[in-house]
């Protein structure tokens, strides 16, 4: 039987710290003009931004620098010039992400078309491997499933085609919002209802910061006090109430979140960026601040790994985390942080933002520098070809917010002066299960899988194999060439050697302090066959 191929291992390195930073408050106490003005600018700009992207569309692979100023130039006399120029670099983002998106669409038919194709060459009711899977089980399913290459052959010829021609699909305000439109009864949304969200989430309220100017951005301004001001549409200008037709808000805005940073950045009159946008379903009005900073410097890895490691399993609906020491030696009991994916989008990024916070300070107890953590990416392992009927697990890996989740993970860590160590997840909760779950496991600790999965990405993140012990040399099956055990460094005190042989029983071993503690003699024997022979 031929020895198992194992993939190899990529080395762990400490992620990147984040590059930029988004606080969000809310206008609140807004007159009825106030409301008013917000919808007309950001009807009329959204009307601009949505003809804005048709003409970038339209230009597909010729755009350039000069195609880019005529559409800036069209758009400024119906706005301004800074609007226009938020306007198409919006635009330009927005079909960058929309190429981004098409080649991973075609990578995807491309991994489906190569499954069906090996199944269906097999015969039907041939077995599969761990590694290639077998023919499909029925005549009826090889029929489905060859009528299913055609159509994913099709598929790839058009995205083939489109992207050759630089041709993308757009939709403003999001896809999924425009198919409930033809299902509303499933949306749980009446007509206006779906119109009201429509509409609002095709405005366009958005400008870029500029460094240098008053505080930071020219177009929607925010003192360091709190008061809001938007510099007006060229068509719209009839509406001003301040000086060179800019509109004042009636509310104020503080940042309870990051105030501090934002307020010294807008004194120095450094970039922020605003966004406004209307929550529907709440019926509020919110402001958006962002800003670039330098990218926080990474520690060496030897640096993290010096206090030990926290490994943490991501998993669907929970993180299990345990703490590891220098050497590699498990402390203490498993951790889980458990959180809910089952509602809406604000739902879901509220109770991961939650699950992190409370890793985070459990983390910072435990006197650790570092988080070791796998490198997921499940982009390519969502396809009903490669996972087949199972699909509780494609529900389950479709469900991990993994982009958002290392995001949010490493913004939070570089916060509490934390760093993230990335590790390849080849094997982890297979060898974790293998050799950390039964050792672990007592009457008052319940070892589940995930728990010895985050062992086992605490190893691999410290430098350490994941198995718990080396195999001993094959010419001396014993302690005596070498010390076989992985888990404390050599200068440890207490670690595994070689024992001395003993000669006395156990319980015959306890020290002799001479003749003041009397001990117990030995019984003469009572029976016939143990008596002393008397010589007679």
């Amino acid at each position: 039987m031929s020895k198992k191929q194992l993939r190899a291992i990529d080395d762990a390195f400490v992620a990147l710290g984040p590059s930029g930073v988004a606080v969000r408050d809310r206008l609140k106490h807004l007159a009825g003009e106030d409301v008013k003005v917000l919808c007309l600018v950001g009807e009329h700009l959204g009307r601009l931004a949505s003809l804005d992207l048709k003409a970038r569309c339209r230009d597909g692979l010729e755009h350039n620098s000069d195609t880019w100023a005529a559409r800036k130039q069209g758009l400024t006399a119906e706005s301004s010039s800074r609007w226009a120029g938020s306007i198409t670099k919006a635009t330009h983002d927005q079909w960058a992400l929309s190429r981004r998106c098409q080649l991973a669409h075609i990578h995807n038919l491309e991994a489906g078309i190569r499954t069906l194709m090996h199944r269906l060459s097999q015969p039907i009711g041939e077995k599969g491997t761990k590694r290639t899977p077998g023919g499909y089980r029925s005549k009826g399913e090889w029929f489905h499933k060859s009528w299913r290459l055609a159509v994913l052959e099709h598929r790839l010829d058009v995205a083939r085609a489109e992207r050759e021609t630089g041709a993308v699909h757009v939709v403003r305000a999001g896809r999924r919002l425009l198919k409930n439109r033809h299902n509303l009864k499933a949306a749980q949304l009446t007509e206006e209802q779906w119109r009201e969200r429509w509409e609002a989430s095709r405005w366009f309220l958005a400008a870029d910061g500029e460094s240098g100017k008053r505080w930071g951005n020219e177009t929607i301004r925010v003192t360091p006090n709190g008061e809001v001001s938007i510099k007006l549409p060229t068509p719209l200008a009839h509406l001003a109430n301040a000086k060179h037709g800019r509109y004042a808000l009636a509310s104020r805005v503080q940042f309870q979140h990051r105030g501090a940073e934002w307020r010294e950045r807008t004194a120095a009159n450094r970039a922020v960026a605003y966004r406004i946008h209307f929550d529907v379903e709440r019926g509020r009005w919110y402001l958006t601040a962002s800003w670039t900073r330098p990218v926080v410097k990474t520690i060496p890895l030897q640096t993290a790994r010096a206090d030990g490691m926290v490994g943490v399993d991501t998993n669907a609906d929970h993180f299990a985390a345990y703490q590891l020491d220098r050497n590699g030696n498990p402390v203490g009991d498993p951790r889980r942080f458990f959180f809910d994916l089952s509602k809406s989008a604000d739902h879901r990024d509220a109770q991961i933002r939650h699950a992190i916070s409370r890793l985070l300070h459990w983390t910072k107890r435990c006197g650790v520098k570092a988080i070791g953590i796998e490198n997921l990416d499940f982009t390519a392992e969502k396809t009903r070809e490669k996972h087949g009927r199972r699909k509780r697990f494609r529900r389950v890996i479709s469900g991990m917010p993994t982009g958002k989740l290392k995001a949010r993970l490493v913004s939070m860590a570089a916060e509490q002066d934390l760093s993230i160590v990335a590790v390849d997840p080849a094997y982890t909760s297979m060898w974790g299960d293998e050799h950390w779950r039964n050792p672990l496991t007592s009457k008052t600790r319940k070892m589940s899988r995930h728990d010895a999965a985050s062992i086992a990405i605490g190893r691999r993140a410290l430098g350490h194999p994941i198995r718990r012990r080396t195999a001993p040399p094959c010419t001396h099956q014993s302690d005596g060439c070498r010390h076989r055990t992985v888990q404390a460094g050599s200068g440890v005190r207490g670690r595994e050697e070689t024992r001395p042989p003993i000669t006395e029983r156990a319980h015959d071993a306890r020290p002799q302090t001479g003749t003041s503690q009397r001990t117990r003699g030995t019984s003469a024997s009572k029976t016939v066959r143990d008596a002393r022979s008397s010589g007679m």
